[in-house]
């Protein structure tokens, strides 16, 4: 185990901003983690896993670790379920295509999301009518400071949209090592109805689709709207889908009759934010090299020499934009070091 100096993490978050760690060390076993945690103060330590939730906008005064624990495995099998556990430091795309390999459902429309497995339950992500907790069984976590490994089951992980307990009160307490899903092995749910997945199935010709073609829609989807990180720096959607209730909704959609939305409960609507920011007129709108991108307004882009900060003003300038136009404020859905 090396603990690297001033150490730059240009290629260890998906904006690519060449910020500097004052220390980093590339965590691969549980045993070389606990011989971190021993050695460094819990407020000291800046955890860091696929890096494609974060905003970076300064250097880290900070030891980073950077969670790179790999092993997936079934713990539980029956005739149509199978529980699979899966190390916090696996891909999760590579852990959706393996599951889908194997003949597993559930997590087919969450494909193509970046990120690692051991921050998706931090995030409850979610995409096209799924999300984590549908699926979720229980997490392994290590508590920072008295290196005691737990146990959190659906119930302890308060999840909500893109929330969890563990961004609240016990943020920063925990370090989730691994992950327990439960998947199907037949009689697959389908959830084509969301978004554009039926559209994709048509276009496809595919009429009686299975998790696979399901799976292949929503990446055709995504690479048609959302940027490759690796070719332009992004963290994908930057704001969350802002929730209002009937009362809102009803005014929004009285000067709007167009507006898209999902109903989900008799008072609760979600509005896309990429359409609110379209509507602004902000779709492809640049400051300098930190911009919107031209397909998908939800989505930030480095264009190359953007700073952290650069893409925080942006962010900030979006916000008052949207909420000039429509009274809404759009929360941000990464996590902002600033």
């Amino acid at each position: 185990m090396k603990i690297l100096r001033d150490y730059s993490l240009e290629n260890y978050n998906t904006f690519g901003f060449p910020v500097k760690a004052k220390q980093f060390v590339e965590v691969n076993t549980e045993a070389d983690l606990k011989e971190v945690l021993q050695q460094v103060y819990a407020s000291e330590i800046f955890l860091l896993g696929g890096g494609s939730n974060i905003l970076l906008t300064k250097d880290l005064d900070s030891t980073v670790l950077f969670l790179n624990l790999k092993g997936k495995e079934v713990t539980k099998t029956s005739n149509n379920e199978v529980h699979v556990a899966a190390a916090a430091g696996e891909n999760w795309h590579e852990f959706v295509n393996w599951c889908l390999s194997q003949g597993f459902g559930g997590i087919e429309n969450l494909s193509l999301i970046p990120g690692n497995v051991g921050t998706a339950p931090i995030q409850n992500i979610g995409a096209y009518g799924v999300e984590l907790k549908d699926v979720f069984v229980s997490c392994e976590a290590l508590h920072i400071q008295t290196l005691k490994k737990e146990t959190f089951y659906k119930k302890d992980c308060q999840f909500g949209y893109r929330n969890s307990v563990f961004k609240n009160h016990l943020k920063g307490q925990y370090i989730i090592t691994s992950v327990k899903f439960a998947l199907t092995k037949n009689n697959h749910k389908l959830h084509t109805g969301y978004g554009a997945i039926q559209n994709e199935l048509e276009v496809q010709n595919i009429q009686n689709p299975s998790i696979q073609d399901v799976a292949k829609a929503v990446v055709s989807i995504r690479e048609q709207k959302l940027p490759n990180p690796k070719e332009i720096g992004n963290s994908g959607s930057f704001f969350k889908n802002p929730i209002v209730d009937k009362a809102a909704f009803d005014l929004l959609s009285s000067k709007n009759p167009a507006i898209p939305f999902y109903k989900i409960t008799e008072n609760s609507y979600k509005i896309p934010a990429g359409w609110l920011i379209d509507q602004c007129g902000l779709k492809g709108y640049r400051e300098g090299d930190a911009g919107v991108h031209k397909k998908q307004a939800l989505v930030l882009v480095n264009y190359g020499n953007a700073s952290g900060k650069d893409i925080l003003s942006l962010s900030r300038n979006i916000q008052t934009q949207v909420y000039k136009r429509f009274e809404i404020e759009l929360e941000p859905e990464v996590n902002i070091i600033a």
